[in-house]
């Protein structure tokens, strides 16, 4: 079984202390978040063949890699967009996120960090143009430390649409859902400068707009997890939703617990009740959330 941790949310950001208890615990406990029953996930070395973890921020964990190891071998997919404050007001500075990528590719090799220029937003703030450069000196700085990135243009879900037009209200841009003709230009504008850089671009979820050079994502990549390893790690295809390549995985995070502030996400309806829910977290519980 491959462990997501997680897409829901930044465990390796908020919740390192957690996850360590649960790995010395063996198991994790994961809330529907449909609102059905829960289930349990077991940690041991026995039960997983490996992590994928997703990630703004790794620092919090930097001091535990070595005991997840023990455990199962993992990789990051790690999101660096770089975006104006408006659109993501609680990231890191591109400058730290490169410190940090560089430094887990250091340790364990550039197979263990996948970039992640997700989601892409056009606005006034964002247009294709800058797009284009924003992407293009973040790909450079981060050759020879990531061998792929991954992207995707904003999915317009009623929630994400509710907190992009509070934002745009808020600070005076406006924002737009292209079209796919457009979205299939700027992949193609985007395509040989991370070839040339080193890496492969492929699309999270979106394979119609695949464009010449470019490829579907595998975010839950069995065959890199086995690169890590050292070792054949077998997982069949089983997406999330219609588009997803993903190997089969089991997701232990919980939706609206992280406090990052991306006003596009997916995962978080509401930025206060995320800051709420993360100040009550209890490291010691078996579920977050």
């Amino acid at each position: 079984m491959i462990v997501s941790a997680s897409y829901r949310t930044d465990i390796p950001a908020f919740y390192p202390g957690w996850l360590m208890a649960r790995l010395a615990a063996g198991f994790a406990r994961v809330k529907s978040p449909y609102g059905g029953r829960s289930s349990t996930i077991a940690l041991r070395p026995d039960a997983v063949d490996g992590f994928v973890f997703w990630t703004r921020n790794a620092a919090p964990m930097a001091p535990h890699w070595e005991r997840v190891r023990r455990v199962a071998p993992f990789y990051l997919q790690f999101t660096l967009t770089g975006y104006p404050r408006a659109l993501e007001a609680g990231t890191l500075a591109p400058a730290a996120a490169l410190r940090q990528m560089r430094s887990v590719a250091r340790r364990f090799g550039p197979r263990a960090v996948v970039w992640r220029y997700d989601p892409i937003v056009l606005s006034t703030a964002t247009p294709p143009d800058w797009h284009a450069a924003n992407f293009a000196r973040l790909a450079r700085a981060l050759a020879a430390t990531a061998d792929e990135v991954v992207v995707s243009f904003v999915q317009p879900y009623r929630k994400t649409v509710r907190n992009l037009d509070a934002a745009a209200h808020a600070h005076g841009f406006a924002w737009r859902d292209p079209s796919d003709d457009e979205k299939r230009d700027l992949i193609a504008r985007l395509v040989p400068v991370a070839q040339a850089r080193g890496m492969r671009l492929t699309l999270c979820t979106q394979p119609q707009l695949v464009a010449a050079g470019a490829g579907e994502a595998r975010c839950i990549d069995a065959a890199r997890l086995s690169a890590v390893a050292g070792r054949p790690i077998a997982a069949r295809e089983k997406g999330n939703r219609l588009g997803c390549r993903c190997a089969e995985s089991r997701d232990i995070g919980a939706y609206d617990s992280c406090a990052q502030g991306c006003v596009y996400c997916y995962a978080v309806a509401d930025r206060v009740r995320a800051a709420a829910q993360l100040k009550r977290h209890d490291p010691a519980a078996p579920a977050l959330g």
